[in-house]
């Protein structure tokens, strides 16, 4: 029986571009794809999936929370992520969200069948590059010099930061969020403390530099 694959990406091309790469598999087909979460939500329930491809940028929502959700309601569902943005940055994220791989846009398409086919047999898939990233951290436990700021940030602390970097003050990430303007300005407090900084000028302006260097 063939394995059932479903597709989460916003842009239409890329999309196609996965489908088209899935369903040249005798062994492999894509039973429903989607650009949003809540389209997405309702072809898993209807189609029952082995394995969801998720982008990390979403058309009206977000790819990590929409990885959590699915891992709370489907614990079985086989996720791989995948995006443009980082590994670096978001691979360790995306593994803690509940995926089980993650793989950039930019590897060859080769790469990604390999990434889809690893996380099928129960395995994880991470670069090689990754892979040395993760080992690192694990022989340097408990150096704090070693670990990047970044990654000491909660997935909800990284989100504010990202948010700040994108020019939205704080009551516009509190809409954004839903959630209380007193909740945000903790999360900035918290963002000061582990990124050192001093006050909400420096905030903005490490916000700002990280979102260009990292825009996608």
């Amino acid at each position: 029986m063939k394995k059932r694959i479903v597709v989460v990406d916003d842009h239409p091309i890329v999309r196609q571009g996965f489908v088209l790469l899935i369903n040249q598999e005798a062994d492999l087909e894509v039973v429903g794809q989607a650009e949003d979460p809540s389209a997405a939500l309702t072809i898993i329930s209807a189609t029952k999936p082995d394995l969801v491809l998720v982008d990390l940028s979403l058309k009206n929502g977000d790819g990590l929370e929409m990885i959590k959700d699915l891992s709370r309601l489907y614990p079985e569902l086989l996720m791989l992520a995948v995006s443009l943005h980082d590994e670096n940055v978001y691979a360790e994220r995306a593994l803690r969200a509940g995926a089980k791989g993650y793989i950039m846009k930019s590897e060859a398409t080769d790469s990604v069948m390999i990434a889809i086919r690893q996380v099928l047999s129960g395995g994880f898939f991470l670069s090689a590059k990754m892979n040395e990233r993760l080992l690192t951290r694990l022989t340097t436990a408990g150096k704090q010099d070693t670990i990047d700021p970044m990654a000491r940030l909660s997935d909800r602390e990284f989100e504010v930061f990202q948010l700040i970097g994108q020019g939205y003050d704080t009551r516009l990430i509190a809409e954004s969020l839903c959630l209380s303007i007193k909740t945000i300005e903790t999360y900035k407090s918290h963002l000061k403390t582990k990124l050192d900084l001093k006050n909400s000028t420096e905030l903005m302006q490490r916000a700002v530099e990280w979102s260009v260097k990292h825009r996608r």
